[in-house]
């Protein structure tokens, strides 16, 4: 049974989340560096398993995209090439990293291990996909 993927697009790292079987969770899935995302999507054999990325739309509060937006843009031509089948859609993400730092502290995640930004990309993914799951 397919699944839904969510994509925190980082310029050095990148989170990723999936859903459950029956797109009705998000969890975390990994956090590659973002030079190798294309290279780990095709391991992952996205073609057989995934009918749906999701991919956040970084915006401030003014409505602007943010710099990055560029580079995601980038990215889902090269996907879009590679992988025509699999529908992109995509979620404004405003204020999920401050949300995931947040939930870093309240579930106890030392000091030290909160300014890995392999966690906040992660749990970024997860409150993007499971914000798209809920709206949908």
């Amino acid at each position: 049974m397919s699944k839904i993927l969510g994509i925190d697009y980082g310029k050095k790292m990148t989170g990723l989340s999936i859903t459950d079987s029956k797109k009705k969770f998000a969890f975390g899935l990994d956090v590659v560096h973002t030079n190798k995302l294309m290279n780990f999507l095709k391991s992952f054999k996205i073609e057989n398993s995934i009918e749906k990325i999701v991919i956040g739309l970084p915006k401030n509060l003014n409505n602007e995209e943010f710099s990055i937006e560029k580079y995601i843009k980038k990215f889902i031509f090269k996907f879009r090439l590679q992988y025509p089948r699999i529908r992109i859609d995509r979620l404004d993400e405003r204020f999920t990293s401050k949300i995931a730092f947040h939930a870093m502290i309240e579930s106890g995640i030392k000091k030290k291990k909160r300014r890995k930004k392999e966690i906040l990309h992660k749990i970024s993914a997860i409150i993007i996909l499971q914000s798209y799951l809920k709206k949908n």
